[in-house]
């Protein structure tokens, strides 16, 4: 029984990153709610117009949180940033859930994306090194 238990729960620990990935397509339309406030642009070049009100997002993911210059972040952010934390596609899709959830703190964001945040993090990765 025991040898039962562990080989599910290895199977199911093996599951896991097929669960968190997202779907690119259905992301870049997800997007579409989060370009009132976020761009992604490339140095000059804009990529996806949207707002200003939120930092850039182009190289979102593998970059230290709370790294954008001359974007003023929350306390929480700040405290991310100076521990090194780096978003991923996994926790980047837990932020955009519920924001001040995520950080402990209050969010500058408070929109939440309570579904389809691992589709926008998968597009967000084609935007990514």
């Amino acid at each position: 029984m025991k040898s039962v238990l562990t080989a599910s729960a290895a199977l199911a620990l093996l599951a896991l990153p097929a669960f968190a990935e997202g779907d690119a397509a259905k992301g870049e339309k997800e997007f579409n709610k989060c370009k009132a406030c976020h761009m992604i642009a490339d140095g000059d070049e804009t990529i996806v117009r949207g707002g200003r009100v939120g930092p850039n997002l182009h190289g979102v993911i593998g970059r230290v949180m709370g790294s954008v210059e001359d974007y003023r972040y929350s306390d929480g952010f700040e405290a991310k940033a100076e521990a090194g934390e780096v978003w991923t596609e996994e926790n980047l899709a837990e932020y955009v859930k519920d924001p001040s959830e995520f950080l402990g703190d209050r969010s500058k964001m408070t929109f939440k994306l309570r579904k389809g945040g691992e589709d926008v993090a998968a597009y967000l990765a084609t935007f990514s090194e």
